[in-house]
């Protein structure tokens, strides 16, 4: 629920950006670990290190198609005068028993099948005849097609050094290191990783569910056709999209007219499968700005304080907002402003640090940087207050897009950066060092 700050600052009181955040994310809090299997587990966070159980490879295995030999057997070896040995048979991949490799003999081995007792290298099949009695090959004949090659003699035009072309056992990880820490999030490579070493399952913060929703009768999917005073609902598809970026199931609602009671049975509905829920519109002062009107008198029942706190943020655009906490599991609910600018840029200050935040990660923020602002003139505002415009970033340049008062959806999608300007501020002049946040 949301933090005590919230109920005694008082109905006008301008909040700071900081302040909004650090309520909200002293209000979330991770999700309960649970273990799943290494595919359910993907986009997870771990909660505890793994450790490998087994060396990575088990075994000394060979890294080349080509011949097991004893170095000994190939030194001096070249295309004039080749080592010529005997083939004693095959090393197959899976293979439990090996030959043991004798002087003057070798073993035709596959990759990474376990080097056999007596071998000390692994010449390529490219450097020896194949057992053809000519120049060098190309590559092995199929075993089903030509099983004498596993019989007969080889002439290898190379000499090797000890170890050349085998994988140590343990190269890769060895028993009783750490495979992945703590707070790792689970890609392809990790989860590759865990199946490497036998994990059939994990310990994890399940991915959150986030419920989003736009308010507004104005609203229609797109694929309709619009009629007069319709537009169409934008913000839920960059909204969900950009939860699952963030790391969330994201569930997308459709649009839910200015009707105060239809909202609230919409949001109650959702609970059920929502760690998050996330509304966009009807904030403001409006007489139709229904999400305010439905939400704004709801509590918990048990928990005294709660429920939704509406506020004005010392931000432009995006002073319109509304956090707290909703229903029986007290699901924290964050509203935005309706406008797709102030949505967005809502979005990634605040409702992606809580889905990072319930993932159990510890840096929940995008990465800043110092860039040179590139503009045809000063960023100014009429507010005494401004911050976050978007721009674009290229080699320590930043260039604001669509203008600093630009509310544009065409605006936002071309920009891969918001730019940061301290609230006291009320204009900053081209060539400046300002803050910029990385979106991409």
């Amino acid at each position: 629920m949301s933090t005590a700050a919230t109920r005694t600052t008082g109905r006008d009181h301008l909040w700071s950006v900081t302040e909004h955040l650090e309520d909200i994310l002293a209000t979330v809090r991770p999700l309960e670990p649970i273990e799943l299997q290494l595919l359910d587990a993907q986009g997870c966070v771990l909660v505890e290190d793994v450790t490998v159980p087994v060396s990575l490879p088990p075994f000394d295995n060979s890294s080349m198609d080509g011949y097991a030999v004893r170095v000994a057997d190939v030194a001096g070896a070249s295309e004039e005068f080749p080592a010529v040995l005997t083939v004693i048979g095959d090393v197959a991949a899976g293979q439990t028993e090996q030959p043991r490799v004798g002087p003057g003999e070798a073993a035709r081995i596959m990759t990474g099948a376990p080097l056999p007792p007596g071998a000390e290298a692994v010449v390529p099949v490219e450097w020896t005849d194949g057992g053809l009695g000519e120049g060098p090959v190309s590559g092995m004949r199929a075993r089903s097609a030509s099983p004498e090659g596993a019989t007969g003699q080889v002439a290898v035009h190379r000499a090797a050094e000890a170890r050349a072309h085998v994988r140590a056992e343990g190269s890769d990880v060895k028993a009783g290191e750490r495979a992945l820490a703590a707070g790792t999030i689970l890609g392809p490579p990790q989860l590759g990783l865990l199946a490497a070493i036998g994990r059939a399952s994990v310990r994890v913060r399940p991915r959150p569910r986030v419920v989003v929703l736009s308010t507004g009768s104005e609203l229609i999917p797109p694929g309709e056709t619009l009629a007069a005073g319709q537009i169409y609902d934008s913000n839920s598809f960059a909204l969900t999209a950009a939860a699952r970026d963030a790391g969330a199931i994201a569930y997308r609602v459709g649009a839910v007219a200015d009707d105060a009671e239809t909202l609230r049975s919409t949001i109650e509905d959702q609970l059920v499968r929502a760690d998050l829920v996330v509304t966009t519109g009807g904030v403001s002062v409006g007489a139709y700005d229904v999400v305010k009107e439905a939400l704004e008198s709801v509590g918990d029942e048990d928990e005294e304080g709660a429920g939704i706190d509406f506020r004005k943020l010392a931000m432009q655009p995006g002073k319109p907002q509304g956090f707290g906490t909703i229903g029986p599991d007290h699901t924290p609910l964050l509203a935005l402003p309706g406008n797709p600018v102030s949505s967005y840029v809502s979005f990634e200050l605040f409702v992606r640090p809580a889905i990072r935040t319930l993932m159990g990660l510890d840096d929940v923020h995008r990465p800043t940087t110092t860039a040179t602002l590139r503009a045809p003139k000063a960023l100014t505002s009429p507010a005494a207050r401004r911050q976050y415009l978007r721009g674009t970033y290229v080699d320590g340049e930043v260039t604001p897009v669509g203008g600093a008062g630009s509310h544009l959806v065409a605006a936002l999608a071309h920009a891969d950066a918001l730019i940061v300007i301290p609230e006291d501020t009320e204009s900053v002049e081209p060539g400046t060092e300002v803050e910029v946040v990385l979106l991409g």
